[in-house]
């Protein structure tokens, strides 16, 4: 139950990015669905091998670099997906970066939300 509604959130999530930043557009919410769906996928499989693979240049720029993946995470989804569009790297940034900090409120709110009813 939780991960579908951490699912759901994500993709409203997306939804309130492309309607805060004009770089981003999503069609509708099933597409924010799917796209969420995506990003999360890319974010388990394909993420960790770039931070490994850009270790070097990740420890040399104190961390920043992850920014970077996070931003090519979330531009691959959006090209993998019609009705998902960022147009550049620089609205990949932003919108990766809103994204996130959506994501880690999401976080927070489920964990607690779902610890209390367990208790």
């Amino acid at each position: 139950m939780k991960i579908i509604v951490r699912w759901l959130l994500l993709a409203a999530a997306l939804l309130l990015v492309a309607n805060v930043y004009p770089g981003v557009s999503v069609a509708s919410f099933g597409t924010a669905l799917f796209a969420a769906f995506v990003l999360g996928l890319l974010n388990t499989l394909v993420r960790p091998l770039l931070v490994l693979l850009t270790l070097p240049v990740t420890l040399l720029t104190l961390g920043l670099f992850l920014f970077v993946i996070n931003a090519l995470m979330f531009w691959a989804a959006a090209s993998l997906l019609s009705g998902f569009n960022v147009p550049g790297f620089t609205a990949a940034l932003i919108g990766s970066l809103l994204y996130s900090l959506c994501g880690m409120v999401i976080d927070v709110a489920t964990e607690k939300m779902f610890s209390r009813s367990a208790s």
